[in-house]
């Protein structure tokens, strides 16, 4: 070899590369055209290996008798180059094109190639005549006192393979590491990188990972599943617990968001007791980690618009500092009865009713506060109550158990009423009614309305035609030509009455 006249081998050397770099180029193309997110990378290892084989032709063509050993050197420098890019193509083809779908960590592409290139620049260094064995000691010792030199570093490079290859954490996860949490989007030799929600990449060291508990959030095995949420809250002890619970179980389970998850269902728990009430918490299973701040403050907030409907308090240390005259309970009873009585005279339903059978409906209503995505009823509910709109706006949506897919048929804002049906004859709700904002309403049930239907009969009839005509503009904006509307509202009122009469039992 070394008696080789230098001209022969460079001749020999650069065919055998020519060979390389066009097998190189026909594999980088037939990845360009599977996967075109690669081309950039891929025309980079193209130009490399055209780099090397150029240089290799010029080093031949400029070569002289005198500058035979830095002929030598450059011409495995060039070399060099052209075997990264062929290797680099070879290992795109294989871990990003054929065995893709193994999902192979990139810190093992990354060591298979570092370990042939190692192998290369030995085979080289072997056919240059230069002997290993030699070399072996020497570089033993070398290896040795870098390795206690540089043992963070390797600690850290090892954690980064270990990581990768056992799939403990993978990109995309979320985790908690001591009092950092976020989502992984980043796992390189050295450390990894966690963004966090507040607009932060934190850098944790491999070695410290390995080393320390790390909890992987919103994943079982392999399987990906909804994240476990707590909202604690306190209630006073004048309230029974088992009506709690099932007053905010309610109210959790029909809101009307997307970030929670369906199943497991919501659950409403009793921890505990303080020294100044009760202890809850609503246990949920939130989706998107992403939107974990917002999604816990709209529980929050249902869970007290259920308690504030109910009429219960939370128990905290409070203080009252008054000014003045206080105001007395009778005046505040009046303007919220005065309150109840214009609710009732903006319902065309109660224009045939007496100023005292007002104020014994007045009496019998209900106040309920709602909040934006509350579900105020459900398509297909059994129910016998009237609402009536006094503040706010709701939308009345169709059918279906998908949010996104049922379609809006109607919004009311306030003044307004809805439900109409299930209070006069009992029928099941035909719609979804949604809070779109803040909303009050007055709920009147079948028991304040009994008696006074029972004792003036007659207002069965005028009940009914106000019902008969308001589905009869509805039957107008679905287009119904005029006598179609005339026959069905005739129908209706008479329909009406009787399934009233029914309802009431009013012979």
């Amino acid at each position: 070899m070394p008696d080789q006249p230098a001209t022969m081998i460079f001749t020999h050397t650069s065919l055998s590369a020519l060979g390389f770099v066009a097998a190189g180029i026909v594999l980088a193309a037939i990845m360009m055209t599977l996967r075109r997110d690669l081309r950039r990378a891929l025309a980079v290892m193209i130009a490399l290996m055209v780099v090397g084989e150029g240089g290799l032709i010029l080093l031949q063509s400029l070569e002289s008798a005198n500058s035979g050993r830095m002929a030598m050197i450059g011409s495995e420098l060039l070399l060099f180059l052209i075997a990264l890019g062929f290797a680099r193509i070879v290992a795109m083809a294989l871990f990003q094109g054929i065995l893709v779908g193994m999902a192979v960590p990139r810190i093992l592409t990354d060591l298979i190639m570092a370990v042939a290139m190692v192998a290369y620049l030995l085979v080289r260094v072997s056919e240059a005549g230069v002997d290993l064995a030699a070399i072996a000691i020497p570089s033993t010792v070398i290896t040795a006192a870098l390795a206690l030199s540089l043992k963070e570093t390797l600690g850290n490079l090892w954690g980064g393979i270990s990581l990768q290859l056992d799939n403990t954490c993978r990109i995309g996860d979320w985790v908690r590491v001591d009092n950092i949490f976020g989502q992984i989007v980043s796992i390189r030799w050295r450390y990894m990188a966690i963004a966090t929600n507040s607009g932060e990449t934190v850098i944790v060291p491999n070695s410290q990972l390995v080393q320390n508990k790390v909890n992987v959030l919103g994943r079982r095995g392999d399987l990906r599943v909804p994240c476990r949420r707590d909202i604690g809250f306190e209630v006073t002890f004048a309230n029974s617990p088992s009506r709690v619970i099932a007053i905010v179980q309610e109210a959790i389970q029909r809101i009307d968001t997307e970030n929670i998850a369906a199943t497991p269902a919501p659950v409403c728990i009793c921890t505990g007791f303080s020294d100044s009430g009760i202890q809850y918490f609503v246990v949920y299973w939130i989706l998107d980690l992403a939107h974990d701040r917002r999604t816990d403050s709209k529980i929050r907030v249902h869970i007290y618009a259920a308690l504030a409907r109910a009429g219960m308090e939370f128990s905290y240390p409070h203080r009252v500092l008054l000014r003045g005259n206080r105001e007395s309970s009778d005046v505040t009873s009046e303007r919220e009865h005065n309150a109840r009585l214009e609710a009732l005279a903006r319902v065309p339903l109660f224009a045939a009713f007496t100023e005292p059978e007002r104020h014994a409906l007045a009496t019998d209503l209900v106040g309920c506060r709602y909040v934006v995505n509350d579900v105020i009823s459900r398509h297909g509910e059994r129910a016998d109550c009237l609402y009536i709109l006094a503040e706010g706006t709701v939308g009345i949506f169709g059918p279906g158990d998908n949010r996104a897919a049922r379609p809006k048929l109607a919004e009311l804002t306030a003044p307004d009423y809805f439900g109409e049906m299930g209070l006069l004859t009992g029928q099941a709700r035909t719609a979804n009614v949604v809070a779109a904002d803040d909303v009050l309403c007055y709920r009147l049930d079948k028991d304040g309305f009994d008696a006074i239907l029972k004792a003036r009969p007659t207002l069965v009839d005028a009940l009914s035609q106000v019902v008969a005509t308001r589905q009869a503009a509805n039957d107008k904006a679905m287009e119904l030509s005029a006598d179609a509307r005339a026959r069905q509202a005739s129908n209706r009122a008479a329909e009406l009455v009787r399934r009233i009469r029914a309802f009431f039992d009013i012979t």
